[in-house]
């Protein structure tokens, strides 16, 4: 007796996937468009073909089309559930997104820090995937694997010549499906500050191209940046691999003190940094982001080493008590004098930048004290440099102090510097210089690099333009101002 053919796999899908779409109360053209806004790439006639039966399509086209019908069917099953007198209320989940987001922020909060590799992998398996954390070391030069009990070695990835550094530079999913080991790379965000990438092993190549997972891992990359932000206060094993060498103590008191180095609204980028990073002592920036105004300072303390640093820390004091009260940047500027001159020598002195920008109508005020004056760039190029509100360095006194004004126009660019960017020197003593600064602000933001990548290539470049040392801090905080559009995402 002649055995029967063994029906296939992907016939037996078809059949039922029939059968569900003619539960499902579509037409075929309803199905299609349900299907294509999953990014579905077969059209309305193939799938006809493929229903009936007379065509096949590949496993990623028929999972979209499964897709598409189950969720009419969570349609239709939802609005054919009895009601109850009361909203019902349901427990943790077991499975899931839902679930891997809870039992990681669960966790969590009774966790030290370096127990966060290890509870993302258990929230990956949750979803049936394997994760790995990377960080960004301190030069964001590298992606640093964080240790696990398996691997409890840390194992660096640069930036320009891996999958990872290149999700981590433009801050959008990578994907490899090689056979063996397909891969997800997803950036890692605190808010928008670029923490590092969540490394996403798949357990097939097809899942690769899953829009449901990649939002998946999406959501649960943002919940491990928010706790990565949140963690690294209580220990120091979050922060112990990001460092390639020791930092020096007015490295470790400056780097205490900043912001996250990137910020963003729906009406503005803010992205800053510091080098040499393990050494730098008078060099700091700080600014406060709000609804209605966005307040910028930088700061370089005279000399160098924890003098400077407890200068430049005394000068971020002065700064933030003033503006957590509300006063201008014409008051700030004399609180930092006050809080100079009352605790240093009388030769003791800071130069800086104070703005404060009107978010509804792009009005900018601003104080000089003694600093590069910052740079306007519009539509891809320098247009002017600001050299209004001069007056001596803060902590030598305020005499003469006014203050500038510029109104900005959507789009434009605000780039405030301390002269170590400008002065760095090449073997043959040649200075970095303005000329060049420009030059590579005009060719970056042309070719259409956003601010925190931006100012991780500048301070690069000014580095290596000085051999890999700096004999003084290069400190660099860019920002970028728009007209909230209600129908666009945050800036980014």
């Amino acid at each position: 007796m002649a055995r029967p053919d063994r029906v296939s796999p992907e016939e037996q899908q078809r059949s039922a996937l029939r059968a569900a779409f003619e539960l499902a109360d579509l037409t075929l053209e309803q199905l299609w468009l349900r299907y294509f806004a999953l990014g579905g790439s077969a059209d309305l006639m193939d799938v006809d073909a493929h229903l009936s039966g007379l065509m096949p399509l590949p496993s990623t086209q028929r999972d979209m089309l499964a897709h598409a019908v189950n969720e009419r069917l969570d349609e239709l099953m939802a609005q054919r559930r009895a009601p109850y007198s009361r909203t019902i209320r349901l427990g943790p989940p077991s499975t899931g997104p839902l679930a891997a987001l809870v039992g990681m922020l669960g966790a969590a909060g009774s966790a030290p820090p370096e127990r966060l590799p290890a509870l993302a992998a258990a929230a990956g398996r949750k979803l049936g995937v394997d994760i790995s954390v990377l960080l960004i070391d301190h030069e964001q030069r590298s992606l640093v694997r964080l240790p696990t009990e398996g691997e409890p070695t840390a194992e660096l990835l640069g930036l320009d010549s891996t999958m990872a550094g290149r999700a981590f530079r433009t801050v959008q999913i990578r994907s490899s499906d090689r056979a063996e080991r397909p891969r997800l790379w997803v950036p890692v965000l605190d808010g928008a500050d670029r923490l590092g990438v969540m490394e996403v092993g798949l357990s097939s190549p097809a899942d690769v191209h899953d829009p449901g997972l990649r939002q998946q891992c999406t959501w649960l990359a943002g919940m491990l940046g928010h706790l990565i932000a949140s963690m690294e206060f209580y220990g120091d094993e979050l922060e112990r691999p990001r460092r390639n060498q020791p930092l020096a103590p007015s490295a470790e008191l400056i780097w205490q003190q900043l912001p996250p180095l990137t910020a963003a609204t729906d009406t503005f980028v803010l992205a800053g940094m510091l080098e040499p990073s393990y050494h730098v002592g008078g060099d700091a920036f700080d600014y406060a982001i709000s609804e209605k105004t966005v307040s910028l300072g930088i700061f370089d303390a005279v000399g160098h080493g924890i003098g400077a640093g407890l200068m430049a820390t005394a000068a971020l004091a002065g700064y933030r008590s003033a503006r957590r009260d509300a006063r201008g940047v014409f008051d700030q500027s004399r609180a930092i004098d006050d809080v100079i001159s009352a605790s240093f020598s009388s030769s003791a002195f800071v130069t800086g930048v104070l703005a404060e920008v009107d978010v509804g109508s792009g009005r900018l005020r601003y104080v000089n004290a003694g600093h590069p004056a910052p740079l306007l760039l519009r539509q891809g190029r320098v247009v002017k440099e600001l050299t209004g509100g001069r007056r001596v360095p803060f902590g030598l006194g305020s005499e003469g102090l006014t203050v500038g004004e510029e109104v900005l126009e959507p789009g434009d660019w605000l780039a405030l510097y301390t002269d170590g960017i400008t002065e760095a020197r090449d073997a043959a003593g040649a200075w970095f210089g303005e000329a060049r600064l420009l030059d590579f602000l005009t060719r970056a933001i042309s070719a259409g690099q956003p601010p925190p990548e931006t100012v991780r290539r500048l301070t690069e470049s000014v580095l290596t333009y000085q051999g890999g040392r700096l004999q003084d801090g290069a400190t660099v905080l860019l920002a970028r101002w728009t007209r909230a559009d209600p129908t666009e995402p945050p800036a980014g």
